[in-house]
């Protein structure tokens, strides 16, 4: 039996200062949303604290790019507030510290817990560091075989004199609030070159962020000046950066764990490709290839939202609980997402990017661009539902 049940509360005994204390002990969301379920003085003790948010940035350092939280439009929606409690500062302040409470309680809930399965993240390419030709661009990465109607599938790098030069892949993913939990690598392995030679970074390295250049002008940067303008440091706010991970030279699909999951702020990811191993005997120059790649975590979309203002370093987190509520019904957001309709959809949009950026890059090189079959374009909407 507690001591609040048997008329005793050690919060009248203790001081703040240790009060405090003990309540940083707890580590885990489901410990602070029990705690401030036991009574007025203990929620009191845990909201105006801020222990929550404490929590998740303890959790996730990268929420700190967070400089507020709001809630949007409830199901239903909270009572209006008397005239005591619509008038003075104080009252309004405890409004607010509630609704913080709330919203990273759910949030450090999302991070650790969901019933939703880990998969590839992944939208669509932003852009890669430099490439070979054109036959050889980044969006050949998003197919997980090497070989697609028994032509070879894979990015290559420009060919560099120097081991060191590193290169890069930066991919969108599906949601602009992400918990990534690893990334997959696959190296490639010439199979029409003699001797099978496997073109593999030695090391790779992780970055997580947004990109300051406003949206539609991102991706599909085909002259080389404005590929190397586009994926520079200075066009995006990175909030994470992983350590670095070995890399095997080996034509297998490569898991490289992160050290914990990962908030990705911004739905946008850099694969750092660092050190070259493999030359090509053709011009003894080396080169780096990759087959596949793919961002494994789950969305915290629709329940979550982040606003970040191009050139901004800073976000705001929505949280809408209504969406919540109705992921409970028969019919639920992850269900969708899941099916094999949203698959299709997602596998018939990358095919829709990858056939502009082939068509793009055949007019560069001065051919014809290949025309499109009266099937492929029933049914398709000029309208990017994903921007």
């Amino acid at each position: 039996m507690s001591d609040v049940s048997c008329g005793w509360d050690f919060l009248e005994g203790a001081g703040p200062d240790l009060t405090a204390s003990v309540f940083c002990l707890l580590d885990h969301p489901a410990d602070l949303v029990r705690a401030a379920a036991v009574s007025r003085s203990w929620r009191r003790c845990v909201v105006e604290s801020g222990l929550c948010k404490s929590l998740c940035l303890k959790m996730c350092p990268e929420a700190a790019i967070f400089t507020s939280a709001v809630e949007m439009s409830r199901f239903p929606p909270p009572p209006p507030p008397t005239a005591a409690e619509s008038s003075g500062d104080a009252a309004r302040a405890t409004r607010s510290l509630e609704s913080q409470f709330r919203i990273y309680s759910y949030l450090c809930g999302a991070l650790v817990h969901s019933t939703r399965p880990d998969a590839d993240c992944i939208l669509h390419c932003v852009c890669a560091s430099s490439t070979d030709n054109y036959q050889e661009i980044m969006e050949n990465t998003l197919e997980p075989q090497d070989q697609i109607d028994h032509q070879p599938s894979y990015w290559s790098s420009r060919g560099q004199d120097d081991p060191d030069v590193p290169e890069a892949l930066t991919y969108r993913l599906t949601s602009n609030i992400c918990v990534i939990s690893e990334i997959k690598l696959q190296p490639f392995k010439a199979f029409f070159q003699i001797g099978f030679p496997i073109y593999s970074p030695k090391m790779v390295r992780f970055r997580f962020g947004h990109c300051k250049l406003p949206r539609g002008t991102e991706p599909f940067f085909i002259d080389v000046d404005e590929n190397e303008a586009v994926i520079a440091d200075e066009n995006f706010v990175w909030t994470y950066t992983s350590p670095e991970f070995p890399v095997l030279q080996e034509n297998i699909l490569q898991s490289f764990r992160l050290p914990r999951p990962i908030l990705c702020i911004g739905g946008v990811v850099k694969i750092e490709l660092l050190g070259r191993v493999q030359k090509q005997a053709e011009d003894d120059k080396y080169y780096i290839s990759v087959c596949h790649a793919q961002v494994v975590g789950r969305s915290l979309s629709p329940v979550f939202m982040v606003d970040i203002p191009y050139a901004g370093s800073y976000a705001v987190l929505k949280y809408m609980p209504g969406l919540r509520n109705l992921c409970t019904e028969d019919v639920k957001l992850e269900d969708i997402r899941d099916s094999s309709a949203w698959h299709s959809l997602v596998a018939r949009y990358r095919q829709m990017r990858h056939s502009a950026v082939m068509d793009l890059l055949r007019i560069e090189q001065g051919m014809q661009p290949v025309p499109l079959m009266e099937e492929e374009d029933a049914g398709v909407s000029d309208d990017d539902p994903f921007e």
